[in-house]
């Protein structure tokens, strides 16, 4: 038999071997004691599943084998280190980290999700090194001159601001860029929802039909679709609640005026350090078709009605005490607060968000 056909089925027996309806992630770890407990954690949306554990060698190595429906996040946990994977059946992923590195950045290889991930971090890693040298960078400025930190601090913003754009943009390609790999998935959900809406929704209808069976995908799409119907030039969800007073409002009865739909509670520090800039704008335009519907996070009655009258909040107040359960408050998306929407007089989203002197002049030009 020639050498060829030797190599080729040597090739084939080797596959005819590797098991297709299991996943492998074994790995090494540096500066480890031996014999320490590694475990393995399914990652089930925003909660985690222990799966298995097993001892480190004397040489600091590990092996987990598993299996899954569906490609799927996994994490791996080594005292107070942990190292996020993605798998699936037939994939044979290899893990290297340093236990002594801070910064937890660790290495894959081995199936192409593992080298997508990889791919990430290790560019993630570089804008992250960057901005933590600029802020060592301040901090020793500051301390050699601590009577300047403003002014150091001016100085240094531009630099910071273009790493972190850097990194932002680079996350959002990456994303955009690998829609069939949960990868990109991984990176577009290290971003701020609040901050990132369009890009969010945009991703997320490049990924519909992709993961049909990834519980953390599959609850992602939700919000988006709910989170769409909240955007600027959609009508405002209609819905009820019950009044400061006892009474009750629905959003459709204010149509005809430019509604300020502002949610609040009396807890939220930032939110009363905002009221006085509302008040100010209410007084300023409610005699131009314009009012404000207020709607409170809170759970206690009596906290919410003396937060309205010591902050002075003379228009209709209404809530349904539930905290961020409240079900306006999911159905607005509402994940922070102060948080606001600008109704034109159709009901329709024209405005998010707008604090202080930004709100001022936007209802300036738009109420003329």
């Amino acid at each position: 038999m020639n050498k060829i056909a030797t190599f080729l089925i040597a090739s084939l027996a080797f596959v005819a071997c590797s098991d297709k309806s299991k996943f492998e992630i074994s790995g090494k770890f540096e500066h480890a004691t031996p014999q320490s407990k590694v475990y393995l954690y399914g990652i089930n949306k925003a909660s985690e599943t222990p799966l298995d554990s097993t001892v480190l060698s004397d040489k600091g190595e590990f092996k987990f084998t598993k299996s899954t429906p569906e490609v799927d996040f996994f994490r791996v946990k080594i005292d107070n280190s942990e190292y996020m994977l993605i798998a699936k059946n037939g994939d044979a992923i290899r893990l290297e980290a340093d236990l002594a590195d801070k910064t937890l950045a660790y290495k894959l290889s081995g199936a192409a999700e593992a080298d997508k991930l990889e791919e990430l971090n290790k560019n993630k890693n570089q804008y992250v090194a960057k901005l933590a040298a600029l802020q060592a960078q301040f901090e020793e400025n500051v301390a050699s001159q601590p009577n300047n930190r403003d002014a150091i601090a001016n100085q240094m913003r531009p630099a910071l601001i273009k790493e972190n754009e850097g990194l932002v943009n680079y996350i959002l390609k990456f994303a955009m860029d690998n829609t069939n790999s949960l990868a990109g998935f991984y990176a577009i959900n290290s971003l701020n929802p609040s901050d990132y809406e369009k890009e969010m929704i945009a991703y997320s209808e490049k990924i519909k039909s992709n993961f049909n069976k990834n519980e953390a995908v599959t609850d992602f799409l939700v919000r988006m679709a709910k989170l769409r119907s909240v955007q600027i030039g959609q009508t405002a969800p209609d819905f009820t609640m019950n009044t400061i007073d006892g009474k009750s409002v629905k959003l459709s009865d204010l149509r005809g005026k430019y509604v300020l739909l502002d949610f609040w509670a009396s807890w939220c520090q930032p939110c009363r350090q905002e009221n006085p800039n509302v008040v100010k704008v209410y007084n300023k335009y409610k005699d131009k078709k314009f009012t404000i519907l207020g709607v409170s996070l809170d759970k206690d009655p009596v906290a919410w009605k003396q937060a309205v009258i010591a902050d002075g909040l003379t228009w209709t107040h209404a809530s349904e005490l539930k905290d961020f359960e409240s079900p306006t408050v999911r159905m607005y998306q509402v994940e922070a607060i102060p948080s606001s929407f600008v109704l034109d007089p159709a009901g329709k989203i024209i405005a998010k968000n707008l604090r202080a002197e930004e709100l001022d002049s936007f209802l300036g030009k738009t109420l003329r």
